[in-house]
């Protein structure tokens, strides 16, 4: 299949979201080498997945069968795999890793090493894997060096070297990521935080500091070597959204993995829910949390707690299926490059893999998730970030971590135990040295229509970014890298089903007597810009208690939040025990998720300008089921503010180029010609009531400020009698939509993308389909 038919199915899988579309087919659809796409809609992906685990789990006693494996899988309904591994499983046409996450390095602090990270980095970029690595081993500016430099350029030198690597490694419309960490005491600490002030530098690295129990006591205590430190740290956050914190005596303390001998940990992956020794690495799967809501929006809603467990279960044994699965990708990844010339490089490559398997294998760790938290609390009727919903989720997420760590013990019983695992550090075994974690999820909330990670809801209407290839035809965006951006509008899908439950609900008394019809909305007060700050905190700490990872998630505030503010937060965060904390003020630097106006918070009613006497007029022709129309656009200002359909049987035929309108009185005007030439007519003329009205109601829209838009919208979705008559009326609208402006659902019927108006007619950018009034 092509690309456009391949949208096409998709798009019809995703019941017209074409983002939803673009996404799956753009990053995880089955291609071959020559680019055909093997796969129509998700559902063939989820048949390739299911067959890959069901091989694997045959290999072990009570395996789960194909068919069970697919219900799990099916939809996004209770299991989503990680992007690695909705991309990765089955797919024999290229040489990636299943994993998520890794982190590299090593303590030497010379040039060789130097160069040796950035092309570990680059290698297991290519394999599509986010990389971290640490910086706190690299001597500070001015040390000595015992090479012809005589002193080193210090650390924060190298970052670019390492941004640039990522940048050119990362291909078409994905995105490299690197995480690069530094530890609070190292020297050149305050380069650190400030090395990405100018945000068109280091545009390929995400910056974190590991901030230490002690370096906290000591702001709090007023010293004043780490005040200075942390007010750099709390403006760059500020001005910024980076550098990142990372509590690392709080990670280390809590890391189940980091009590057994060479999995220490030094650094983390880019999105910082992963903590990692050097070589090691996570693949991630996630649980859809609101499809455990049984009757979601109703006050009969419950979240089914013992499904939900069993699912979990399930999923880790899946999990577990995919250390197998990475195994195999490991192993061919490995042929591959022994398949090449035998040189330094490929040794080097060689030995890199090595010692990823050897981790792998050892510590078979997982990266089981949780998403969809605020749209789960919100079917459930609660408000996230009230104290209601801190009391529900520590429950979900204390069952999430009993059921996970169960299934990890079971199949230590029948699979046996991490090979790592050791009697004195752990006296029950498992299977997995470490289990659970939440990342962003950002794609995968998309596919699945939920909310992502355990973030509130970003807002009910937004504008999504999405990078794509260079010469891609829906650019609309490029910043300051010359990276091209996508841009769509997202609804966000379940406030939708919430005003569908509540319509359902409504009693036609209701609406005669005027009462309330709707319960106040879950979702109103609880978006990120409309949170506090501190409840958000101690969500993210509540769940925390019961990650054995870290936690991805971003705190969005307003514009106006003070510094003192921010600090509080991250003084707050430690506090409370998470393991990291990041914050993006509102507008602070470009995002994928971007507010383009102000949210409308109060519904009001606009004044209609007084009409003049005499306004300028646009003369237009329709017909309609052969009835020939005359339409008068009336112009205020250059814009309609009025309009009159006339039948043409008994009215002159005019050509001339400039027109106006004389209100006479009670519903009767002259036309009046650029020579002046009279002719009078009235606004019922030869027209049937309905007609009447709707261009009263037209007129009126116009005259009170709707957008054209909206109302061709509306007009074009009229049936019975009326809807030849509208969607004449609507095609000469669309001569006054600015272009580039789309209609609701326009696709083109030819390649499926989306059409925007161009000189009134509605043009498709990448094939040239029009479909012209």
């Amino acid at each position: 299949m092509t690309r456009q038919e391949t949208i096409k199915t998709a798009t019809e899988y995703f019941k017209g979201n074409d983002l939803q579309a673009n996404v799956w087919v753009d990053k995880y659809c089955l291609q071959d080498n020559k680019g055909n796409y093997l796969e129509a809609t998700p559902d063939d992906m989820f048949h390739r997945l299911a067959k890959e685990f069901a091989r694997i789990e045959a290999k072990y006693s009570v395996p789960i069968d194909e068919e069970d494996i697919y219900e799990l899988l099916k939809d996004f309904k209770y299991v989503i795999p990680g992007g690695s591994i909705l991309f990765g499983v089955g797919n024999n046409y290229t040489y990636t890793s299943l994993g998520n996450c890794f982190v590299i390095g090593d303590t030497t602090d010379s040039y060789g090493s130097i160069l040796k990270i950035d092309e570990e980095q680059a290698q297991l970029m290519k394999r599509r894997g986010g990389v971290g690595h640490d910086l706190s081993h690299l001597r500070p500016y001015g040390a000595s060096v015992n090479n012809a430099a005589l002193t080193s350029t210090g650390a924060v030198s190298f970052m670019h070297r390492y941004s640039n690597t990522t940048r050119e490694v990362a291909q078409g419309g994905r995105r490299g990521a690197l995480m690069l960490t530094m530890n609070v005491d190292h020297q050149d600490i305050n380069q650190f935080i400030e090395s990405k002030a100018d945000t068109t530098k280091l545009t390929g690295c995400n910056i974190s500091v590991k901030v230490t129990d002690d370096f906290m006591e000591k702001v709090k205590s007023g010293d004043e070597k780490a005040k200075i430190t942390w007010s750099k740290l709390i403006n760059q956050a500020w001005s910024t959204a980076e550098p990142g914190v990372l509590f690392w005596d709080t990670i280390i303390e809590n890391s189940p993995a980091d009590k057994y001998p060479g999995f220490k940990s030094t650094s983390c992956n880019p999105c910082g829910e992963i903590n990692l020794c050097p070589y090691d690495t996570c693949r991630l799967m996630s649980i859809n949390l609101f499809s455990f809501v049984v009757n979601p929006f109703t006050k009969d809603a419950y979240f089914n707690i013992d499904l939900f467990k069993y699912i979990t279960g399930q999923a880790q044994r899946l999990m577990d299926d995919v250390i197998d699965l990475e195994l195999e990708k490991i192993n061919r990844i490995l042929q591959k490059i022994q398949d090449k010339t035998d040189d330094d490089t490929t040794t080097r490559e060689i030995l890199l893999w090595m010692k990823i398997k050897d981790k792998l294998l050892s510590g078979r760790r997982t990266g089981l998730s949780a998403i969809g938290l605020a749209d789960c609390l919100a079917a459930l009727n609660i408000k996230y970030g009230s104290d209601e919903s801190l009391k529900v989720t520590d429950d979900i997420y204390r069952s999430f971590h009993y059921a996970a760590y169960k299934a990890s013990e079971d199949m230590a019983i029948e699979r046996g135990p991490f090979p790592m695992w050791s009697e004195p550090i752990d006296e029950k075994p498992r299977r997995n040295i470490a289990l659970l974690t939440i990342p962003p999820s950002g794609s995968l909330a998309i596919l699945a229509g939920i909310s992502s990670g355990i973030e509130p809801v970003y807002k009910l209407e937004y504008t999504r970014r999405r990078k794509v290839e260079k010469g891609s035809p829906n650019v609309v965006y490029t910043d300051k890298q010359g990276d091209e951006w996508e841009e769509y509008t997202v609804y966000h899908p379940k406030y939708s089903m919430w005003l569908d439950v509540q319509t359902a609900e409504m009693s036609k008394e209701f609406w005669v007597t005027g009462e309330s019809i709707v319960k106040e909305c879950p979702y109103t007060g609880a978006t990120a810009y409309d949170l506090d700050p501190m409840q958000r905190v101690k969500m993210q700490a509540t769940i925390q208690k019961h990650i054995d990872h870290s936690i991805s998630s971003t705190l969005n505030l307003p514009k106006n939040v003070t510094k003192d503010e921010v600090s509080r937060i991250y003084m707050s965060a430690w506090e409370l025990g998470c393991k990291g904390i990041t914050i993006y003020r509102d507008g602070c630097r470009d995002g994928v998720l971007i507010t383009k106006q102000p949210e409308v918070t109060e519904f009001k009613q606009h004044s209609a300008p007084k009409r003049p006497k005499k306004l300028t007029c646009d003369v237009k022709y329709v017909k309609v089921k052969g009835v020939e129309y005359c339409i008068l656009i009336g112009l205020y200002e250059g814009k309609p503010y009025e309009l009159f359909a006339l039948d043409n049987a008994n009215f002159e035929k005019h050509t001339k180029s400039k027109y106006s309108i004389f209100k006479l009185g009670s519903g009767n005007y002259v036309l009046l010609n650029e020579d002046n030439t009279e002719q009078m007519f009235a606004i019922s003329e030869r027209l049937t009531d309905e007609q009447v009205a709707i261009g009263r109601l037209i007129s009126t829209s116009l005259r009170h400020g709707a957008e054209i838009k909206f109302i061709v919208e509306q007009l074009n979705k009229t049936e019975g009698e009326l809807n030849s008559f509208n969607r004449a009326i609507a095609r000469v609208l669309k001569f006054y939509i600015p272009d580039g402006e789309q209609l609701k659902g326009s696709i083109c019927p030819n390649c499926n993308d989306k059409m925007v108006i161009e000189n009134g007619c509605e043009v498709c950018k990448s094939c040239g389909q029009s479909r012209c009034s």
